[in-house]
């Protein structure tokens, strides 16, 4: 059905099937739907087109600010109301600093951050609830209270959570602005040459597979996002080796966000041709040329990458300004063990 004024209605499956007619021409997506589901607000279509609950051509479409142009048919299908509220859970916390405002946390590789489908509990969201009580933020929405960014599941490293609501508007104001310092430490198949540069490729979900972010072209790939990873090889393993002929086994890299995306550390290194040492997304890349059975400390090496089965990044740097007080806040804590042995191991290669 083409739509100009009307109220949308959903089918028996709670979809919303539409498409745009001439006088919708021009009009930005997430406000035009607000305008016309009143059982969503604008916020929450936002969110849900970034979560790619949108879909054009049957394939998701997560740009909430896309004008829309005459004849496009688009289907929105927002996930079940009725999705379980969190509950308290005494789930230990690595707590790095804590106010009335806000909490940073060091969360550990397999703690999922939000409660969702096949995660309603044993989250950092669980956590909090039982650490904070009634004091987080609630605009994030039921599921997920106080949460302003996250970090994949099989990332470790820092997340800061909002108290309260006025702190909640101040840190998701400068995130957009890009105005926090995140620094992200990584062990990547190979080493980048040159070793220091900027990653500048638009990332959108990868076509049949919601889980995973693919490079696009900005200019003609409608739900792209602009994407930025500053990078620096910090130590290159394996060079030393006489059969490696110089090529790089492995390398420890610093990546520096200025925008943050979803998976974009891990899309933009595999993009690259330098996947994440035990990524089972992005990872399907070259293996670790040259280092093969026969020795010592290769043997070592490669029995601690077998083992390793999560992606190997750790989020080592946060900084920003407190949203209330002004204070500029920064935190920094190294990468956990499990990290540390396999660098250990690929040094002393």
């Amino acid at each position: 059905m083409t739509v100009d004024d009307q109220t949308l209605k959903p089918d028996a499956a709670g979809a919303y099937a539409f498409t745009a007619g001439d006088a919708d021409a021009g009009a930005r997506i997430d406000k035009w739907l607000s305008e016309r589901i009143e059982a969503l607000t604008r916020s929450r279509l936002k969110a849900l087109i970034e979560e790619g609950a949108l879909t054009r051509a049957g394939e998701a479409f997560t740009d909430p600010s896309w004008k829309l142009r005459a004849g496009e048919a688009f289907v929105l299908t927002p996930p079940p109301v009725a999705d379980p509220a969190p509950q308290p859970e005494a789930i230990p916390l690595d707590v790095v600093y804590e106010d009335t405002d806000l909490i940073v946390v060091n969360k550990p590789a397999g703690l999922v951050v939000h409660p969702a489908a096949g995660n309603w509990t044993g989250t950092l969201v669980n956590a909090l609830i039982h650490h904070c009580g009634t004091s987080l933020s609630g605009i994030g929405g039921v599921a997920r209270p106080g949460i302003v960014h996250r970090i994949d599941k099989d990332t470790s490293g820092l997340l800061v959570i909002a108290k309260n609501d006025a702190a909640h508007q101040g840190l998701t104001a400068a995130f957009s602005a890009h105005d926090i310092d995140r620094l992200y430490e990584a062990v990547a198949v190979g080493a980048p040459r040159p070793g220091f540069g900027v990653i500048d490729a638009a990332l959108a979900r990868a076509p049949g597979d919601r889980k995973k972010m693919a490079v696009v072209d900005e200019e003609t790939h409608a739900a792209a996002r602009r994407a930025v990873t500053h990078y620096k090889v910090v130590e290159a393993f394996g060079r030393t080796r006489a059969k490696l002929k110089g090529d790089a086994v492995a390398a420890l890299i610093e990546c520096r966000l200025e925008t943050g995306r979803t998976h974009q550390i891990r899309a933009h290194l595999s993009h690259i041709g330098h996947p994440l040492i035990g990524d089972q997304t992005y990872g399907r890349g070259p293996g670790l040329a040259g280092l093969k059975p026969g020795d010592a400390e290769a043997d070592s090496a490669l029995g601690i990458l077998r083992k390793f089965r999560r992606q190997a990044l750790h989020a080592k740097v946060l900084g920003f300004a407190h949203p209330i007080t002004g204070e500029t806040l920064r935190f920094e804590r190294p990468a956990p063990d499990d990290l540390a042995d396999l660098t250990s191991a690929l040094r002393a290669l």
